[in-house]
């Protein structure tokens, strides 16, 4: 009895220092500088948000923060921004990226006119196709026009008639 007690013993001792030292490969002793700017990981848990990010498309890091203190060994405290007060700011250096600025990161924002609704209206770039569609015992004009999204450029096709009557300058 004592015999297979300790075989086990050191079988399960054996395991372990196999699967140390394929865990140590992978693992990298990661520092970072009060004062640096990185990237805090979104881990999002199975019906949970907390950065208000779900689901398989949203972005696994969000935002550069700045680094204010170091908590222990393996932790530290970041400089979340006011949208995040909820959230704890002390993280585990897992789920802190180095952040390397790049200048395709920066994004110009262009201000945006809300209507009271909480709605607002795309703009129109230009006029850039017009086709005739033929249905069973009518044609129907259309007209394909570039807007201008605050986020995308897009061209749809739209009706004739109700284009020149909302964007009469589209057609002079």
């Amino acid at each position: 009895m004592k015999d297979t007690v300790t075989v086990i013993k050191k079988r399960l001792i054996a395991a372990q220092d196999r699967q140390r030292k394929y865990a140590d490969l992978a693992r990298k002793d990661v520092k970072f500088k009060i004062g640096e700017v990185v990237l805090l990981k979104v881990s999002p848990w199975k019906g949970l948000t907390r950065f208000g990010k779900k689901g398989k498309l949203a972005p696994r890091y969000i935002r550069p923060f700045e680094i204010l203190n170091q908590v222990g060994k393996l932790a530290y405290e970041l400089a979340l921004s006011p949208q995040y007060q909820h959230v704890y700011n002390v993280f585990h250096v897992s789920f802190i990226k180095k952040y390397n600025p790049d200048a395709n990161h920066l994004i110009e924002i262009e201000p945006v006119e809300i209507q009271v609704d909480l709605s607002y209206e795309e703009q129109h770039v230009q006029k850039l196709d017009r086709q005739e569609r033929i249905l069973r015992n009518k044609s129907v004009s259309l007209v394909k026009v570039l807007w201008r999204d605050p986020k995308v450029k897009e061209a749809t096709w739209e009706l004739e008639s109700e284009m020149r009557n909302r964007y009469p300058q589209l057609f002079s």
